[in-house]
């Protein structure tokens, strides 16, 4: 177990960058689970398993609409646990897939809660300084806005830190006792995220005007593209 904590331990630096993209900076998509999952199975180098948990994270997050103050999931660190997990072992076996995700949502909803406290304490340390940003004082405003990202990398890191010593060992009992066949246990996780994901797609493509027209011809394109393959 030792073992497998300290070869995780770049994963808790890549969950710290991607918590950050997030929101704060640079918000450059870097940490949608489908990269963020993929980029951390790299690190442990076997990209293959981060793109197939990473595309299964992804069908939950697309229920995620992260607008203006709202709160919402933190997919970047916790695709990054999911990936890492998942990836960790050679053979990752019988249940694998599922505590993957199971860690991977988890860790979403108690980042998602954890950038709700951080927006708090940026909003306290800026109404004491608030005369100071209402006059206009370049050096007050960097400091909150280094402070607000520093604190927002160290929260990512010790998110993903904390997951990770939690669910390595899960992850260990799970392999050792779980006897299920890894075919189904995947496909009922693949099929509850495909659910998800039918929600999220329908909610759009039924209040958007002309959208259900989008969909089709992008999924006429994709499956142009396969049979071109």
């Amino acid at each position: 177990m030792t073992a497998d904590l300290v070869q995780l331990l770049p994963l808790v630096l890549l969950g710290a960058v991607l918590g950050l993209d997030v929101v704060s900076f640079p918000q450059a998509m870097i940490s949608r689970p489908l990269v963020a999952a993929t980029a951390a199975s790299v690190l442990l180098g076997d990209p293959a398993r981060g793109l197939l948990v990473g595309a299964t994270l992804e069908m939950f997050a697309l229920e995620t609409l992260p607008f203006g103050a709202s709160r919402y999931p933190e997919w970047g660190s916790a695709a990054v646990v999911s990936g890492g997990l998942f990836a960790v072992h050679s053979d990752p076996g019988p249940g694998a897939l599922t505590v993957a995700v199971l860690a991977g949502l988890t860790s979403a909803w108690i980042g998602g809660w954890s950038m709700v406290q951080l927006r708090k304490l940026n909003a306290r340390l800026a109404s004491k300084r608030h005369e100071e940003v209402a006059a206009g004082s370049k050096r007050v405003v960097e400091g909150l806005q280094v402070f607000g990202l520093t604190a927002d990398f160290v929260r990512g890191g010790l998110l993903t830190a904390a997951m990770l010593a939690l669910f390595v060992p899960v992850q260990a009992w799970v392999l050792a006792t779980w006897e299920t066949d890894p075919r189904v246990s995947r496909a009922f996780v693949v099929a509850v995220a495909a659910s998800v994901a039918a929600g999220a797609v329908w909610k759009v493509v039924h209040a958007a005007p002309g959208a259900r027209w989008l969909l089709l011809g992008g999924v006429a394109v994709g499956l142009a593209l396969v049979a071109l393959r």
